[in-house]
């Protein structure tokens, strides 16, 4: 009898969201991630939870009304993570015409049962907020509603629910051979020890090295892959209001600006196509001018290259043949031959359902509950989406020594499961040394515990974005608490 029922390797977003279906059907699953979770591409997405105006205006409707399907479904099960935002389009005279932005939000408004979400409206921004920040020559804008979401934290809390309903999550455990019969056999060098499981299925989901591992670990024959980087950058923050700008490009493109932990502003993303290894990737010059540029046409204040802080990129692929950002999952098994699944692209919107639809093809192998995610909460989600301000209420009461943003931001990162990180604390004191302003020893140990945190990084750019704001001395600090932890 095999070790498992399916064995993943990849612990980006794909990989763990097959993982929690998978363990959620009584299946018994392990999770391969050489390095941290979640620490390539799916740190680097829009971080958007949206139906893509773009695709729509491709007459893409099934697959907008699809993700707005889904984003319904985010909104009820991540409420933490997921929050709702209002979008504006500022009218520029040499791009779309207002009528073609006031007839294609219209459509987005009938594609979706709202969900409790205010619809498009227009507005006048020479009298209101979502135009000081802007350009004089812009007097109307299009508003709409739409989702944001903490895309690190949302793969770290699918790969914690995976492991509370029984899988086995292996960071710094690398597959390096994988041999198919009517079971595969695994070698994998797990942080160091060599070990060798079995299982009844496996599935490639590794992002930017899926087509390497087919290639040199499973030896299979893959179709053809485009690899595509993604790119977005931090700048200071640039207006108040809690609006997600779209901007549209002379290029045609659409880009976004969208307020970022609390003093920055993130703007993205660009593309384009990347050779070479998915661990070494830089946003070359050229695409950092492209995003200044873009966002200085609108913005009053003009965003040059040097007021960048931070780059974002990370490497996906893609199969060549195909198009859309809904991504592709393979299914390949014959007689005496195991099961592979391999799954390819994909946006953070439809990352559940693609999983839900990749396991359900398992079913005529061996038997297994039906669907389940969409009514299941991630951890410490179990609240409204319109409660989150009481929730953090309901913690500014209880740990009265938080101030209103630190209260947010440990809302946002855990929900719910919010005593599990302070406990009973009555002071800042009782939660030990602080590096920086915001984090504490208790959080850093409940990560290290809970949600596989084991370096800087893995807590300073991925369980949390504090790293923009920490001095180098407490990142030395951090450092050398954790390696003492461990």
């Amino acid at each position: 009898m095999a070790d498992y029922d399916l064995a993943i390797i990849g612990g980006g977003l794909n990989g763990v969201s097959l993982a929690r279906d998978a363990a959620g059907r009584g299946l018994r699953v392990i999770l391969f991630e050489q390095g941290d979770l979640g620490s390539a591409a799916s740190s680097a997405t829009p971080r958007l939870i949206h139906g893509d105006l773009s695709v729509l205006e491709r007459r893409g409707f099934w697959r907008v009304r699809r993700a707005l399907a889904e984003r319904r479904i985010w909104l009820r099960i991540a409420p933490h993570l997921v929050r709702p935002m209002r979008f504006a389009i500022p009218a520029h005279s040499e791009e779309r015409p207002p009528w073609l932005l006031r007839a294609g939000l219209y459509v987005y408004d009938c594609l979706t049962n709202r969900g409790g979400l205010p619809p498009s409206s227009t507005l006048d921004i020479t009298h209101h907020p979502v135009g000081d920040a802007l350009k004089r020559p812009f007097g109307m804008a299009f508003e709409y509603s739409d989702c944001v979401v903490d895309d690190s934290r949302l793969v770290v809390l699918t790969a914690l629910d995976a492991a509370e309903r029984g899988a086995a999550i292996r960071t710094g455990a690398r597959c390096i051979r994988a041999d198919r019969t009517d079971t595969w056999r695994l070698a994998v060098v797990d942080r160091g020890i060599r070990r060798t499981i079995t299982s009844r299925a496996l599935a490639n989901a590794a992002g930017g090295w899926t087509a390497m591992v087919a290639d040199t670990v499973l030896r299979q024959q893959q179709a053809p892959m485009a690899a595509m980087q993604m790119s977005q950058i931090v700048v200071p923050k640039l207006f108040e209001p809690d609006t997600v700008y779209v901007f549209q490009n002379n290029d045609g493109r659409l880009i976004f600006a969208r307020p970022f932990e609390r003093d920055f502003t993130l703007i993205g993303m660009v593309t384009r196509a990347f050779t070479g290894d998915p661990a070494i990737v830089a946003m070359p010059s050229a695409d950092v001018s492209y995003l200044c540029d873009a966002a200085s046409r609108y913005f009053r204040e003009r965003v040059a290259p040097a007021d960048v802080v931070r780059t974002v990129s990370g490497v996906n692929l893609t199969l060549a043949s195909a198009r859309g950002r809904d991504g592709t999952t393979l299914f390949h098994a014959r007689r005496r031959k195991a099961p592979l699944i391999t799954m390819v692209g994909g946006d953070v919107t439809t990352s559940r359902l693609r999983a839900e639809r990749a396991v359900t093809k398992l079913t005529p192998f061996y038997p297994m509950s039906r669907p389940w995610t969409a009514g299941a909460a991630l951890p410490g989600g179990d609240f409204a989406w319109d409660r989150f301000d009481h929730q953090v209420d309901l913690a500014r009461d209880r740990w009265r020594f938080l101030s209103e943003p630190e209260a947010h931001r440990l809302v946002g990162a855990y929900g719910s499961r919010l005593p599990a990180v302070l406990g009973e604390a009555k002071s800042r004191d009782e939660l030990g040394p602080a590096f920086g302003p915001e984090l504490t020893a208790a959080e850093v140990r409940y990560l290290m515990a809970h949600e596989w945190a084991r370096f800087p990084e893995d807590v300073l750019w991925r369980r949390s974005k504090l790293g923009l704001t920490m001095p180098a001395a407490d990142r030395d600090a951090l450092a050398a608490f954790m390696a003492n932890v461990m």
